[in-house]
């Protein structure tokens, strides 16, 4: 893509605030109430994954709000149970001594969960998910792969305001939910599963609406300017550049990145740099501009930052010691160099630009796009130097070939400034 890559930085049009649309799928990403989430959990003997042994399983599917099936089963875990997991749980000895081996439950249970497409869920799911790996590799199987989602830390992140603790008794008391957890597989499943569509309800009132926002909940507990992750509703999941401004609509801040809405959304997880902190508590407004690969926006980047030199930009405020990607007008062909100053001397320049690795790079990425010339050679004879390898397999226009004249040149150069 090479469209208007060194038009002058003053005459670029800026994006505008962007107006209210109808957010698409590819926007949401997975919409939640498209995805299937099978909430399980499982009874053991206590102790660590490595130790000890599953002695009961419970699982309900979900979608949309619907119960698709459940699944339950006792299962015999081939040691003793202690008498407090007893007492905690009610199930004995004799309850799982005729009960199948854990071998023999996971191809069904592996079988109800479906693919690695479906969301398992659980309340501490680690614990769920150590025992259940740990028995799935014992028997020469593959981990379970699927994403999951852990209501224990939602909870925390959504309700600690509003009860005493997050343990799931307390949560199913509190909410009134409709199954009543009894540290039975099946029954907290379900409670789990009441809880989940509680929280999905909540954090819609945050801008929840797709999966992967919801897998990133949780991080975002210690930020305390969570509650503006409102202003990043809009923001598609598209390669682009974004503004965060103050409330007087100063740019504090631009960046680039290749999906704008997780990329801005970053900035409230648990990140506890000063610097982003302190950004976060100005921002009033979150403006973006959509490009069409991450080429362009690179070069947006740089030319709104050289443009408005935000306060939070280093490169913005630093601009003199950062290199520039300089092509020569004045000469009868013009070519791509890196350099460190700006000179009046007809050129085009593109920058600043954080390092001359990264200038390198863009170079790299412009000549990719264009048939720019890649060699210094200054005459079109062809027996002047030899002829450069970039020439030889014609992926540039090099006057070192002597086969390009200054007209054709020119073509290429001004497509590459114009677009």
């Amino acid at each position: 893509m090479t469209e208007h890559l060194f038009a002058a930085p003053q005459t670029t049009p800026e994006a505008p605030p962007a107006a209210p649309r109808q957010r698409t799928l590819d926007d949401l990403g997975t919409p939640l109430h498209e995805v299937t989430f099978v909430v399980f959990d499982i009874e053991t003997t206590g102790g660590k994954a490595a130790d000890g042994g599953i002695t009961e399983i419970g699982a309900v599917k979900l979608r949309g709000g619907d119960c698709l099936g459940t699944y339950q089963t006792l299962v015999n875990p081939g040691r003793a149970i202690p008498p407090e997991i007893t007492v905690l749980t009610g199930i004995t000895e004799q309850m799982v001594y005729r009960a199948p081996r854990i071998e023999a439950i996971l191809p069904s249970f592996l079988d109800f969960v479906g693919g690695d497409d479906t969301v398992l869920v659980g309340h501490n799911i680690r614990y769920d998910l150590s025992f259940t790996n740990a028995a799935l590799e014992r028997d020469g199987r593959d981990r379970l792969a699927n994403r999951s989602v852990d209501t224990l830390p939602l909870a925390r992140r959504l309700l600690r305001d509003e009860v005493p603790n997050c343990k799931l008794g307390t949560l199913a008391d509190r909410l009134r939910l409709s199954h009543t957890p009894s540290h039975r597989a099946l029954d907290d499943a379900l409670a789990t599963g009441d809880l989940l569509h509680v929280l999905i309800e909540r954090a819609g009132a945050m801008g929840v609406v797709g999966l992967d926002d919801l897998l990133a909940l949780p991080t975002m507990a210690g930020n305390p300017q969570a509650s503006k992750l409102r202003l990043t509703d809009r923001l598609p999941r598209k390669p682009g550049v974004y503004l965060f401004r103050n409330r007087s609509g100063d740019v504090l801040y631009i960046g680039k990145a290749s999906n704008l809405r997780s990329r801005v959304r970053s900035y409230f997880s648990t990140d506890e740099r000063r610097k982003v902190g302190q950004l976060l508590r100005e921002t009033h407004r979150i403006d973006h501009q959509v490009c069409r690969n991450g080429l362009e926006a690179a070069v947006l980047e740089l030319r709104l930052i050289h443009r408005h030199l935000p306060r939070f930009n280093a490169q913005g405020t630093r601009s003199s010691s950062y290199p520039y990607v300089k092509l020569t007008l004045n000469e009868r062909f013009p070519r791509l160099s890196v350099v460190r100053k700006v000179a009046d001397d007809g050129a085009l320049y593109l920058g600043p630009i954080s390092s001359a690795r990264r200038a390198r790079r863009l170079i790299e990425a412009i000549e990719t796009a264009s048939p720019v010339r890649r060699c210094t050679a200054t005459s079109t004879s062809r027996t002047a130097k030899p002829v450069c390898t970039a020439a030889q397999i014609g992926v540039a226009a090099c006057p070192c070939s002597g086969h390009t004249s200054e007209d054709d040149y020119a073509r290429i150069v001004a497509d590459l400034v114009d677009g």
